[in-house]
């Protein structure tokens, strides 16, 4: 075992009896490398990544590359879930230096940190074009020796580009014309076809989708087109192997561009944010499509992903038994053999397994097409199936618990239990949320990880304050419960403390965070929400529910720095969007004070939770005295009879309590 026998990150435990010898990212492995006077290599990957894997079976396990490792350089191994710092820096310089990115990363650093090269998987041999690992560190070692003035001239020249931050800071609003502006570009990336914005390969596109619902819940300028593309692309995935027809849950992108054939690795961030988008699409159109997903998806994530202290891990792999999906695909003679001829072959056809496969080696990823005819049969033959699949070798878990992405998971529980009424829903995010608070929160700062209920060392990142901070306003929204509103309040306080940039915007580091090469700030979103626009949710939760005026301008002048990015890339804006679709509205801010057995009150309820991007609170009357919520300050019954209160853009409205007269 190497030094990686200690870690907490699942990933980096997966390397710790590699015959490299491997250290953890910290100051120690820089002295060394200056001790021995050789460079670092850097080797950044994830514990459910396919090709870190590969890379590690082929060269990292191979006992000559890693006697050449050892011999000739400090070797670090970082987890870029539990560092998303050092990721994205270093990151920044391998797109910069190459064109692209991805993971496994490999970097190689000078005794400062600074690059002075950079790529991503490399074969153990020549292949492609591309020279062998092996080839590569030979080449590089041979540089470092003779050519020292040349490596270190490549290292300033990389460091320098990646610590010029590109300035998008304004002072004008993301007001209706950007907003419209974007919509009118997704039209034209929309794949009308098969659904999702370009070709392959195609990632569900959550943040973009819940800003179009948003848009057609709240805007006067939204039209059909909005509402078209949402639906379109959420039945598409719903429908498509990227889900799992048996299990629930999304995997992480699409191979092709049809949504038929995953890459099957799933990750919580990507199950949270569809959960809410489907979440909404249910409460926008009442589709039982929608509402179907939405809930096994939520099923999947507390199944699937809960830790036994309450949150919820990082990942499921895509391999199992060496190959990647192995676990989830199927030929007929499978389907025959669990289910027996007539329902093996009326499986196949439902499903779209062919003899001839859509995956490899004849087999099929599992589609749903169309609803099936008889749903008592579908019943039977998935529970049959999903028996079978389970004495199957299941794929590894990546059971670290991330703060950003449990608070991503807690927001979308939480809503999701008051739309499709399942209070199981509410259970787990409060669950996940009391681990949050009393493991994460350290000294009043928030760590990012944490496994079996051991708090790592990393700090939290903005994201993770943005992200945690917004579940903690979900909860108090969900639950009446102010403590939770005042746990949001710290974090934001933090956040605004110790992260502003000063021109509206933030790092994602904070200010009295470790010095890497180049402070990491980076507003656009990607497959998850960047730092930026989970604040500035979390900022417009709070301001709505506490009536802050210093919450509400940081949000708005979060919004307005990143107006140039909204026009120029909107598909990667698309939670700051949804966000400033919200305070461009209000945001709508709806109080429902009733008891839970009366009737009208509780269709009023419905009808408020139907509204996107709104704040709903539905309280009893006790809650109202007890609780520290301010918005909640004054509500009460109307004589004697179930009420709502709606507030927009700072007005309120008289409180009404008929139903039908409730946000007309």
């Amino acid at each position: 075992m190497n030094r990686l026998a200690s870690a907490t990150s699942p990933y980096l435990l997966q390397h710790a009896d590699n015959p490299v010898d491997w250290w953890e990212w910290g100051p120690e492995a820089f002295a060394e490398a200056r001790r021995r006077d050789v460079p670092v290599l850097l080797s950044v990957g994830y514990a459910a990544c396919h090709w870190c894997h590969v890379m590690a079976h082929e060269s990292f396990e191979d006992q000559a590359t890693a006697d050449y490792l050892n011999a000739h350089y400090v070797s670090i191994k970082v987890d870029r879930e539990e560092r998303p710092d050092v990721d994205a820096v270093y990151m920044q310089a391998t797109v910069a230096t190459t064109g692209h990115g991805g993971w496994p990363m490999t970097c190689v650093l000078d005794h400062e940190g600074r690059p002075f090269f950079a790529g991503t998987y490399f074969p153990d041999q020549p292949r492609h074009g591309q020279p062998s690992f092996t080839q590569l560190l030979q080449a590089i070692t041979e540089a470092w020796t003779e050519r020292r003035d040349d490596v270190t001239s490549t290292a300033l020249n990389i460091t320098g580009h990646i610590a010029a931050n590109a300035n998008l800071a304004g002072s004008a609003p993301v007001d209706a014309s950007v907003l419209d502006a974007a919509v009118a570009r997704l039209g034209a990336e929309f794949d009308a076809t098969h659904g999702g914005f370009g070709g392959a390969p195609k990632f569900p596109p959550s943040m973009l989708l819940e800003f179009l619902l948003r848009r057609v819940s709240t805007s006067a300028t939204s039209s059909a087109d909005e509402l078209r593309i949402a639906s379109a692309t959420l039945e598409a995935m719903a429908r498509g192997g990227i889900y799992d027809q048996l299990g629930g849950g999304f995997a992480r992108y699409s191979v092709d561009a049809r949504w038929v054939v995953p890459h099957f690795e799933k990750m919580l961030y990507d199950n949270a944010l569809l959960l809410g988008a489907y979440t909404s699409w249910y409460a926008a159109t009442g589709s039982h499509l929608a509402r179907r997903i939405a809930v096994e998806t939520a099923d999947f994530m507390i199944r699937e992903l809960g830790t036994a202290e309450g949150g919820f891990a990082s990942a499921l792999d895509a391999d199992s038994e060496g190959a990647e999906g192995t676990f989830y695909v199927w030929t007929p003679d499978q389907l025959a053999e669990v289910l027996g001829p007539v329902d093996g072959a009326w499986a196949a056809d439902l499903l779209t397994v062919t003899p001839a496969g859509t995956f490899e080696h004849g087999s099929s990823v599992l589609q749903l097409l169309t609803d099936p005819d008889d749903a008592e049969r579908w019943t039977r033959v998935r529970t049959a199936l999903l028996e079978a699949r389970a004495r199957r070798e299941r794929p590894a878990r990546d059971d670290k618990v991330v703060a950003a992405w449990n608070g991503l998971a807690i927001a979308a529980l939480a809503r999701a239990a008051g739309v499709v009424g399942e209070s199981r829903f509410l259970d787990a995010a409060e669950a996940a949320g009391r681990l949050l608070r009393d493991r994460h929160l350290v000294d009043g700062r928030l760590r990012r990880v944490s496994r079996d209920g051991v708090v790592g060392q990393p700090a939290g990142v903005l994201e993770d304050y943005g992200c945690v901070a917004d579940a903690f306003g979900a909860l108090a929204e969900a639950t009446a419960d102010g403590t939770w509103l005042e746990r949001a309040g710290e974090l934001l306080d933090v956040a605004l403390d110790q992260f502003a940039a000063g021109d509206g915007g933030f790092h994602d580091t904070a200010h009295d965070a470790e010095a890497l090469i180049a402070r990491p700030r980076d507003p656009s979103d990607n497959a998850s929400p960047s730092g930026h626009s989970a604040i500035t949710h979390a900022l417009l939760r709070y301001a709505a529910l506490t009536g802050s005026g210093r919450h509400r301008d940081a949000a708005e002048a979060a919004l307005a720095s990143i107006r140039q990015l909204a026009e120029r890339a909107p598909r990667f804006t698309g939670w700051s969007l949804a966000a400033a679709q919200t305070a461009l509205e209000g945001p709508l801010e709806i109080v429902v004070v009733t008891e839970p057995d009366d009737e009208i009150g509780q269709r009023m309820a419905t009808r408020a939770r139907a509204e996107l991007g709104a704040v709903v609170l539905v309280v009893v009357p006790g809650q109202v005295l007890r609780s520290r919520i301010p918005l909640l300050h004054g509500r009460d019954l109307v004589e004697g009879r179930a009420a709502a209160y709606v507030c927009r853009g700072m007005v309120c409205e008289r409180p009404v309590t008929d139903p039908d007269e409730l946000l007309v």
